[in-house]
């Protein structure tokens, strides 16, 4: 390891970002110094900005890998290395703004009913049973589950840590696996018990779920959504479900209030309230 990577690591560290985070700033930055076959301490602004052009137009880079990429160059040219006026005016790309997809209650109960293996079954239940992100449902510990009083302690984006209640059903659940299992380290361990179960362990098997079940795609993701919708439904304040999803603004919250059936439906569209006006006479003879 250089040591320019080795500083960046660390001031990434200090700085409290998390391990993915570091990790996909390393790779965007070896990548960006590998296109020129020299140390990023040796290229300018000129070659940032020409490599940026080369992501977009001949990588034809996603959304997320450019944003990525800016956001590791940025860091890196005012943390790790200093450059005066290097990235200042780098433009992150604006991503399409799509609704969430949400299924139906039923929908999700015959999901769930269809999922085979107790450990995806049971982390299946608990993402839609508190919104938790998959990453924060893969990390959940023994000692997180606050049984007494019927919460959960999950920690969130940027380490921040917060409290979702739990239904009674799943804390007797949870409890009786993590007995089963003689759970430690991890609630929902992989064949390494020091590791949490993988990912794309979880992925598959909802991905066999909803097709066995004959059902639209349903991600684990997918049950992130349901819930917060599913909660506005039933009335519950976006306030309290930004706190819930762990949500930063209320802005990323308020996009689920456009995709909630039942206020949708009491939606009364301006045409319906028209005052009845009698056709004219002109109007009747053109037709």
């Amino acid at each position: 390891m250089t040591p320019l990577r080795q500083r960046f690591i660390e001031d990434l560290q200090l700085r409290n970002r998390a391990p993915k985070t570091i990790e996909a700033y390393v790779l965007q930055v070896r990548k960006f110094a590998q296109f020129y076959g020299r140390s990023p301490e040796q290229l300018d602004a000129e070659q940032v900005h020409r490599y940026l052009l080369h992501l977009l137009h001949e990588k034809k880079a996603s959304w997320v890998q450019y944003n990525q990429t800016v956001s590791a160059l940025r860091f890196l040219y005012q943390v790790t290395c200093p450059r005066e006026n290097m990235v200042q005016r780098l433009p992150y790309g604006k991503r399409l703004k799509r609704l969430p997809e949400v299924r139906s209650p039923e929908e999700v109960a015959r999901f769930l009913a269809a999922v085979r293996g107790e450990c995806p079954r049971l982390l299946l239940r608990l993402l839609y049973a508190t919104g938790l992100r998959l990453g924060e449902g893969l990390q959940v510990r023994p000692q997180d589950l606050d049984d007494a009083r019927g919460f959960l302690r999950v920690t969130g984006k940027g380490r921040k840590e917060r409290l979702v209640p739990l239904p009674a059903v799943l804390v007797a659940e949870l409890k009786a696996y993590a007995s089963e299992v003689q759970a430690e380290q991890w609630l929902f361990a992989g064949k390494d018990r020091r590791q949490p179960i993988h990912a794309a362990t979880v992925q598959k098997a909802a991905k066999r779920a909803y097709q066995r079940a004959g059902l639209p795609r349903i991600t684990p993701h997918t049950l992130r959504h349901c819930y917060a919708t599913h909660l506005l439904e039933a009335g519950i304040d976006t306030r309290m479900i930004q706190a819930l999803l762990g949500h930063h603004r209320v802005g990323t919250t308020a996009i689920y209030t456009h995709v909630t059936l039942r206020g949708l439906g009491q939606v009364v569209s301006p045409l319906e309230v028209l005052p009845k006006v009698a056709p004219s006479p002109e109007t009747r003879a053109a037709d």
